[in-house]
């Protein structure tokens, strides 16, 4: 089991990035919303000065870098074909939530994917809570945790033209969500753009990959709703295009068949 682990990030290279902390107020945060829907979230300044974990998979290092010096190769796989497979984790009291069931997901989609991370399960839980401790976060904190298959000699698509390993990225960021979509609620629209079937591209790998949900996206803007609601091949409610659907009937919480969606771990747990 991964548990919490209190590790200090002082053993790690960490680049230094100047300048002060002007128009920040006590803790922080600057007033404004960022995103929309379930995606909105108060305007924290402090992201401007985060630190991000990135794993080179030529080199081996895994460093912290200010975030304005987080770069990655125009020839990384992930910049050029989408080939990569992330997670989204949620942080509470300095404990990342369900890291255990997000690690073994992550792993579980490059598998699909034929990529070896080139890391245990262990190493890469270390590797995250290093970038959270390294920037002091424990609450209202969302994790983008990247993978994605490395850097490539040239733009190419076969898996086998790649140098080292893959490029991990833990890019942690403060996101409080905005009290006001609990009250106010989100709208939703059908849109025409389909969750297809495994074997077009599986929608079980949390992949790069998004344009499938960004098309639905698109289509959500056009209708002037916060998410799209996706149906599956046959015609049947899949999901929504960034989150999975829940609704309640007859005093139960119902949710769609797990076959043309992520399976969620919020809807688990």
């Amino acid at each position: 089991t991964l548990r919490r682990l209190a590790i200090s990030p002082a053993d790690l290279p960490v680049a230094e990035l100047e300048g002060g902390d002007e128009g920040v107020d006590g803790d922080g945060q600057q007033k404004g919303i960022v995103g929309q829907g379930t995606h909105r979230v108060v305007k924290d300044m402090r992201n401007e000065r985060i630190l991000v974990g990135i794993r080179d998979g030529v080199s081996g290092r895994f460093e912290l870098r200010p975030r304005s010096l987080s770069h990655v190769s125009v020839l990384d796989a992930g910049f050029v074909l989408g080939d990569g497979v992330w997670e989204g984790i949620r942080v509470h009291q300095g404990v990342c939530l369900f890291l255990a069931d997000h690690i073994e997901r992550l792993f579980e989609g490059a598998k699909g994917i034929a990529m070896n991370l080139a890391l245990t399960k262990e190493e890469l839980a270390r590797h995250i809570y290093r970038t959270l401790d390294a920037n002091a976060m424990t609450d209202n904190v969302h994790i983008r945790l990247m993978a994605t298959r490395g850097l490539k000699p040239t733009p190419y698509q076969n898996p086998q033209c790649i140098i080292g390993d893959p490029t991990i990225v833990v890019l942690a960021e403060h996101k409080k969500a905005d009290p006001e979509t609990k009250t106010r609620g989100i709208s939703l629209g059908t849109c025409p753009i389909l969750r297809g079937p495994a074997n077009v591209q599986d929608p079980m790998w949390n992949s790069h990959s998004k344009l499938n949900c960004i098309a639905a996206c698109i289509h959500a803007n056009f209708m002037h709703v916060d998410e799209a609601i996706m149906l599956d091949p046959h015609g049947f409610v899949a999901t929504c295009n960034s989150t999975n659907l829940f609704m309640v009937r007859r005093g139960e919480v119902w949710a769609p068949t797990t076959k043309y969606q992520l399976h969620g771990i919020t809807r688990y747990n």
